[in-house]
C-alpha cells in the first residue's frame, strides 16, 4: 500500500507546474534553490530514473555486427575440413601394427596432417610417444583436435620439444657417430635461430617473432632439399664447420671457453682491444661467466663471428651498437666515437701510416650516416644508412678499415645499394673459408700419402687399415681420439737406441 501511495505522489509531483518549471530551468543549466517541500521527493524521483537507465538492454545490433578480431592463440585456418584430415590420419594409422605409430612412422603421419616432414618429432613427443615409444591413433587424434584450431606458428610452439633433423636428414647421418660434432652442430643451429628470429634480444622467441621470420619455411624446405648446405640461413653444415674451426683455433686449451687474449688473436689482432673489452663486459653476452671469469662460450662466439663478418644485418648492427654505446643511453656521442678511434690511430702509427685526424674522420662518418639529430648517432640512423659496415670498421677493425680506404668510394656506394645480391657478406665469407679449409685438408692428405710411401713394406698393412678407415669416414667427420690407439703395440726401444 505504501509503495502504491508513493507512486501516486511521484506522478502528482511530476505534474506539479512549479516543479516542472524549475526542472526545465535546471535542464538549461540555470542555478536555482528548490523549496524544501520538493527536495526529498525530487531525490527519490532521480533514483528511479537512474535505475530505469541501468535496466535498459543493449541493442542486439551493436554486439552482433562486430566480427571477432582477437585470436590469442593465432588466427585459425579458414575452410579446413577437420573431419577429412582425421580420416586421413585414421587411414594412415591403419597401416601400422595395432594402429600404433613409432617415431620412424611419424613421417607418414605428418604428411597426413598436412604438416612438413620434419614436424614428425614434435608431433610424436607432443602426443606422449616419448614415454611409451609409440602412440595410438586415438591418443594422436585427441591431441590433434586440440592443436587444429590454432595457426601453424602457435601449433609448432605447442608441440616443440625437440626435432630430429640431425638423425633424419640424409646430409647429416654421419653426425650420429661423431658425438662431439653432433652437439656443437645443434648449438650452432640454435644460436643462429635466436640470432635471426629473436629480434627483442630477450632469449625467448615469441609467436609474433616466429611469424615474421622464415624459420618454419626453412623447416619445410628440409624435406625438399637433399643438400643441407643449401639452407644457409640456419642449417648449413659448412657454415657450422667454419664457425667451429675458427673457435677451435682460438680455444688453445679446448675447454670450450675463450678469454680476451684468445679472442684478440682472431683475424691477426684486427679488432681493437677496447672493443674486445666491451664484448666481455656483458653488453652482448647473456651468461654470467663473461663478467665473472672473463670468458665467453662457443654459443657467444657464434654471435660474434656472424656479426663480425656481416655488419649489414639488423642483429649485427644492434650487436656493435651495444658495444660502442658505453653509457647505454641509446646514442653514440662524439666522445664514444673518439674513444674507439684513438686506438685505431695508434695502430696506424705503428704501421707507419698517417692517420686521419678525428675531426676529419668525424665529418666523413656524419656525411655517411646522416643522423637525424646533429651530434648524435642513433641505432635507427645506422640501420637507415645501409653502410653500417664501413662505419663500424672505421672505429674498431683496422684490417677492414684499410680495405675500405683502398676501395673506390663509388664502388662502395654501388655495393650498398645492391640490396638484392644473391649472397650476403656472411655467406660469401663462409664459402671462402670453407674452400680454404678443404684445400688445407687436401694438402694434409697429400702429405700423408707421401709419408706412407717412405715407410717400409712391413708397415703398409697397418697404414692400409687406417687408410680404409679414413676413406670410410666422411671427409669432415670428427677425428679418432688418441685414446683409441693401442700404445702397447708400439716399440719404444727403437727411439732410444
Amino acid at each position: 500500500m505504501k509503495s502504491e501511495s508513493m507512486r501516486i505522489k511521484e506522478i502528482s509531483l511530476r505534474q506539479d507546474p512549479d516543479l516542472r518549471k524549475e526542472l526545465a530551468l535546471l535542464a538549461r543549466g540555470c542555478d536555482f534553490v528548490l523549496p524544501s517541500r520538493f527536495k526529498k521527493r525530487l531525490k527519490a524521483f532521480q533514483q528511479v530514473q537512474v535505475q530505469s537507465k541501468k535496466e535498459e538492454p543493449l541493442t542486439p545490433s551493436l554486439s552482433q555486427n562486430i566480427p571477432t578480431f582477437y585470436f590469442p592463440q593465432g588466427c585459425p585456418k579458414e575452410k579446413v575440413n577437420i573431419d577429412a584430415v582425421i580420416a586421413k590420419i585414421e587411414k594412415t594409422f591403419s597401416q601400422f601394427p595395432n594402429e600404433r605409430a613409432t617415431l620412424e612412422d611419424m613421417g607418414k603421419v605428418a604428411k597426413a596432417c598436412e604438416c612438413p616432414l620434419y614436424w614428425k618429432g614434435p608431433l610424436f613427443y607432443c602426443a606422449g610417444g616419448e614415454r611409451t615409444g609409440f602412440i595410438s591413433v586415438h591418443k594422436f587424434i585427441a591431441m590433434w583436435r586440440k592443436e587444429e584450431m590454432v595457426d601453424s606458428v602457435q601449433k609448432y610452439i605447442h608441440m616443440l620439444k625437440r626435432t630430429d633433423v640431425v638423425n633424419s636428414h640424409p646430409s647429416l647421418v654421419f653426425l650420429k657417430e661423431a658425438s662431439e660434432f653432433h652437439s656443437r652442430y645443434i648449438t650452432t643451429v640454435i644460436q643462429r635461430i635466436f640470432y635471426t628470429v629473436n629480434r627483442s634480444w630477450s632469449g625467448r622467441i615469441t609467436c609474433n617473432e616466429l611469424r615474421k621470420s622464415s624459420f618454419l619455411q626453412n623447416v619445410a624446405l628440409l624435406e625438399e632439399e637433399v643438400d643441407i648446405n643449401q639452407l644457409t640461413e640456419y642449417f648449413s653444415y659448412e657454415h657450422f664447420y667454419v664457425i667451429y674451426c675458427k673457435f677451435w683455433e682460438l680455444d688453445t686449451d679446448h675447454d670450450l671457453y675463450i678469454d680476451p687474449k684468445d679472442l684478440a688473436r682472431h683475424n691477426d689482432h684486427a679488432i681493437s682491444s677496447r672493443m674486445i673489452e666491451r664484448i666481455f663486459s656483458g653488453a652482448v653476452t647473456r651468461g654470467k661467466k663473461a663478467q665473472k671469469e672473463g670468458k665467453i662460450s662457443y654459443a657467444d662466439f657464434v654471435w660474434f663471428l656472424i656479426s663480425e663478418e656481416d655488419k649489414k644485418t639488423p642483429t649485427s648492427i644492434e650487436y656493435w651498437f651495444r658495444c660502442m654505446d658505453l653509457d647505454g643511453d641509446g646514442v653514440l656521442s662524439m666522445y664514444e666515437l673518439q674513444y674507439f678511434y684513438e686506438e685505431q690511430c695508434q695502430k696506424l702509427d705503428n704501421m707507419a701510416i698517417e692517420p686521419l685526424p678525428f675531426e676529419d674522420c668525424l665529418c666523413q662518418m656524419l656525411d655517411l650516416v646522416k643522423p637525424e639529430h646533429e651530434g648524435k648517432i642513433t641505432l635507427r640512423d645506422l640501420k637507415r644508412c645501409k653502410m653500417a659496415n664501413v662505419f663500424f670498421d672505421t672505429f674498431f677493425n683496422i684490417e677492414k678499415y684499410l680495405d675500405h680506404e683502398q676501395k673506390d668510394q663509388f664502388s662502395i656506394l654501388r655495393g650498398s645499394e645492391n640490396e638484392n645480391q644473391e649472397m650476403s657478406d656472411w655467406e660469401r665469407y663462409a664459402a671462402e673459408e670453407y674452400d680454404i679449409l678443404v684445400a688445407e685438408e687436401a694438402a694434409s692428405d697429400q702429405w700423408n700419402d707421401c709419408y706412407e710411401a717412405e715407410l717400409n713394406p712391413g708397415d703398409h698393412q697397418k697404414t692400409n687399415v687406417l687408410k680404409y678407415q679414413m676413406e670410410k669416414r666422411p671427409f669432415f667427420d670428427m677425428p679418432s681420439h688418441l685414446a683409441d690407439v693401442d700404445l702397447d703395440e708400439y716399440d719404444y726401444e727403437d727411439d732410444f737406441e
